[in-house]
């Protein structure tokens, strides 16, 4: 191991050569220039980096790269810092690659619907890109007016539109990436198909750990000539949760479908004031979109769905602003939490539809077991859950109990048939839990995928696939017997 003398050359060796590769200002080194960039959205982890540097040209970022590759410097590539799960949380003995520099719309080809784009562009500036040209981005993740595309790309992000539309991955075409030996890759095709393996889809939600994505081709749909949403306000969380299934059941696929229940409700309209019913214990918020003539008969449909699955109230949205103020809400819906909790701590599960009610009761057991509220904001149309966990970290205790509740909902998700992510990634936060999600054999699948694009550790080490070893240690202390010892899940 190196002494620190030698571990202080070799830091001062990696950032004159830094110094020389890059711009005045774009390598920081000083603690207070590091603060900013110690955690993402999961601030209950933070590290400060080795250094940070904001690069402004790929020519910049391979040289980067080469000289970590050549030193055996890890690093961890940063979008806008929105991500959910930890996985940009800094490496200490690493570099920390920022993006923001790398924000640019490179082409816009209504005629072909694609845009391309550099990493660090607006999820939201995409749409708005698009817009003169009666074309969209469909992936619109809550925190799209801040996220970059890069970071979309990164953990799959979805959106209130992912049902009918997909997820990142089912609107991207073409991806450059940087390996971490400096080399430029162009994965996939700007054309409809691509010979040889789908490696955009490998990449996409690959959480940093196989390349840096510099530049992404996304495609962009033509906007529905109408999209209406309807409120359903229900008395009983479970009815609601059954009416998703019921729409379904129908042949119906709403271009969005969620769900909030009371607490993300009330903390949603003392935030945005988007007209939703205070006293309901849940609202589902199901658009239609298409064409005019379809809409309308798509609406009746529904609306005699949700009456007959037990709906209190059933609305549609007068016009174009309130429909906007009704999704408002729902995008809201985490920071207006926020405002009512000191810190909140959000998960990101996935369970199949028809599991829906039982898993809502399991997390209101789990909340009174551990004395901890929850305010439940998903999308119900693809069974991907966002509890929210309320604590207040300055409580001694609280942040591991709260951790420890976390994975309980997780583990759960897993128990009844679902996964314990959707969009949010794995991260630090969840490293844990693929261990119940996964056996050792496919664990070393993915570790040999990340061998064979980075052969030597350094893009995002310790996060997202944990080594056997980790899953040992978990497994000694958690499982017995083969079986989880969560009373909850034996019901399932």
């Amino acid at each position: 191991m190196p002494n620190a003398n030698t571990a202080a050359a070799n830091k001062q060796e990696l950032l004159q050569q830094l110094q020389d590769l890059l711009p005045v200002g774009a390598v920081l080194s000083e603690p207070e220039d590091l603060r900013p960039y110690e955690c993402d959205g999961l601030s209950a982890y933070t590290r400060l980096p080795l250094a940070v540097v904001l690069p402004e040209s790929v020519t910049q970022i391979q040289h980067i790269l080469r000289l970590c590759t050549r030193l055996g410097v890890p690093v961890v590539a940063r979008g806008a810092g929105t991500g959910l799960s930890g996985g940009a949380l800094p490496h200490e003995h690493g570099l920390l690659l920022s993006l923001a520099k790398f924000n640019r719309i490179l082409e816009l080809d209504p005629r072909r619907r694609l845009a391309r784009v550099e990493p660090g562009v607006r999820n939201l500036a995409i749409s708005q890109a698009a817009e003169p040209h009666g074309l969209y981005y469909a992936p619109d993740p809550s925190s799209q007016i801040a996220c970059t595309i890069g970071g979309n790309v990164a953990e799959n992000s979805g959106g209130v539109h992912c049902l009918k539309y997909g997820l990142t991955v089912h609107n991207i075409q073409q991806l450059k990436i940087v390996t971490a030996e400096g080399e430029l890759l162009t994965l996939g095709s700007t054309a409809l198909d691509a010979p040889g393996y789908d490696l955009p889809a490998l990449m996409t939600g690959s959480e940093g750990m196989l390349g840096i994505i510099v530049e992404v081709t996304v495609k962009l749909l033509p906007k529905p000539e109408r999209a209406q949403v309807v409120l359903a306000a229900f008395d009983d969380v479970a009815r609601a949760g059954r009416a998703v299934g019921e729409i379904i059941a129908a042949g119906i696929i709403p271009a969005g479908l969620e769900m909030m229940d009371r607490l993300a409700i009330q903390a949603a309209e003392d935030f945005v004031h988007a007209g939703y019913p205070r006293d309901a214990e849940a609202i589902l918020l199901c658009e239609l979109d298409g064409i005019n003539a379809e809409v309308s008969a798509l609406i009746l449909q529904v609306r005699e769905i949700l009456l007959a699955s037990g709906a209190t109230e059933v609305r549609s949205a007068r016009d174009e602003a309130e429909r906007a103020r009704f999704w408002q809400g729902r995008k809201a819906a985490f920071p207006a939490v926020g405002r009512i909790a000191p810190d909140y701590y959000c998960m990101d599960g996935t369970i199949p539809r028809k599991r829906l009610p039982e898993v809502l009761q399991g997390i209101s057991e789990l909340s009174r077991e551990y004395g901890l509220a929850v305010a439940n904001v998903f999308h119900a149309g693809d069974g991907n859950l966002h509890p929210l966990i309320l604590y207040d970290a300055n409580r001694p205790g609280e942040l591991e109990r709260t951790e420890a509740f976390g994975a309980r909902i997780l583990e759960l998700c897993v128990a009844v048939g679902g996964t314990i992510t959707g969009e949010h990634g794995v991260g630090m936060e969840k490293i844990d839990q693929m261990c119940v999600q996964f056996q050792p054999a496919e664990l070393e699948q993915f570790h040999a995928i990340k061998r064979a694009f980075d052969p030597h550790g350094l893009l995002n080490p310790g996060k997202a696939v944990p080594t056997l070893h980790r899953c040992a240690e978990f497994g000694a202390m958690h499982v017995h017997g083969g079986r989880l010892p969560f009373p909850e899940l034996e019901r399932f």
